[in-house]
């Protein structure tokens, strides 16, 4: 399993880092982890193929998650001339949330007659679900996006790759992360309790109970950034767009 940030900033992209996208390949697929609203700009900007993607895995429905969908499909439609299907993977009210999306950004959008198949699949918090050769793990966290938000837990039967979304602290990520190979984690801030978000301070101090062997720190607001000095660097790394990782 490889991992390839293709994005790592929050909602703002603070210091010029693209909305949460995180490009997974393995067993000869691959899918992502979010699609935000700026990621198909730094598949450009990496000369990477969205074509060549087979799921995407959303964390929650904020526009820095999944906004770049009606992108993606549109960049397959006409640009790529995409024809393999497309698998989008995400928490109740993905459907409608897309489509809403689709409309307010390109008017009857959803009546394309699409050259590719592509298709929803709205999965339970909590559940396990199979998906080609990876399974997938969701846990409900505390972050209000009007739908569930979830953190992710993805396994190719070799590595695991999990994934806090956003959220504050609930011990929910404890089985997500626990044993993972890697545990992509949010941290907005560095120090206190931001409402809705993570800090370091507190992913350092329950490091141990999360159990990943690697922990992964994304969108980082730029007070986090300016701080990134101060983490410690033999049980994390900084994420940075462009960052490529062997799992």
């Amino acid at each position: 399993m490889k991992l390839k940030v293709v994005g790592c900033g929050d909602a703002f992209g603070s210091g010029g880092r693209g909305n949460s996208c995180f490009l997974v390949a393995s067993q000869a697929v691959k899918a992502t982890l979010d699609f935000g609203a700026s990621a198909l700009v730094n598949f450009n900007r990496f000369n990477m193929g969205s074509a060549d993607i087979d799921t995407v895995f959303i964390s929650h429905l904020h526009g820095d998650h999944f906004g770049g969908i009606p992108f993606l499909l549109l960049d397959g439609q006409f640009v790529h001339l995409r024809e393999r299907p497309l698998s989008i993977v995400g928490p109740p009210g993905t459907r409608a949330r897309l489509t809403a999306a689709m409309e307010v950004l390109f008017p009857g959008m959803g009546e394309i007659d699409w050259r590719f198949a592509w298709s929803v699949t709205e999965v339970e918090p909590g559940s396990t679900t199979r998906h080609g050769p990876l399974t997938l793990t969701t846990a409900e966290v505390v972050h209000p996006s009007g739908a569930p938000s979830t953190a992710l837990r993805l396994e190719d039967g070799t590595h695991t790759l999990a994934f806090s979304g956003d959220t504050q602290w609930t011990d929910a990520l404890l089985p997500i992360a626990r044993g993972a190979d890697l545990f992509i984690c949010e941290s907005f801030a560095f120090e206190g309790e931001p409402y809705g978000h993570l800090a370091y301070r507190t992913i350092a101090h329950r490091r141990a109970d999360l159990g990943a062997r690697r922990i992964l720190l994304t969108h980082m607001s730029d007070a986090m950034w300016a701080r990134r000095g101060e983490v410690d660097p033999t049980h994390f790394i900084v994420a940075e767009d462009g960052l490529e990782l062997d799992i």
